[in-house]
């Protein structure tokens, strides 16, 4: 029994110390890995931004083109509704006449 109380201290103590290197090495390697991601999303980041002009002259242009188009589409549905308007009067005049 007394050797069981000397074995097993020292057995828990050289497993725990085995365990703090293991967890000393894990911890090494991730912070190894978080680096190569830093530098992965630095690197994606920076090439995202090199395409932001591209996006704000794209987003310019869209913008142009739909206010040339609600200009157009406002001239031509105003065209529509007078020739309609003009229609109806001259049919609401013939059929006063009668």
């Amino acid at each position: 029994m007394e050797t069981l109380n000397l074995l097993l201290p020292i057995l828990v103590y050289g497993l725990g110390i085995v365990l703090l290197i293991i967890l000393i090495i894990l911890g090494i390697r991730l912070i190894q890995l978080l680096d190569k991601v830093e530098r992965v999303v630095d690197n994606i980041e920076s090439k995202v931004n090199t395409l932001n002009g591209a996006f704000s002259l794209i987003d310019k242009a869209t913008d142009s083109i739909a206010v040339l188009s609600d200009a157009v589409v406002s001239k031509v549905s105003s065209v529509i509704t007078k020739v309609f308007r003009r229609n109806k009067k001259k049919e609401e005049e013939e059929d006063y006449e009668f």
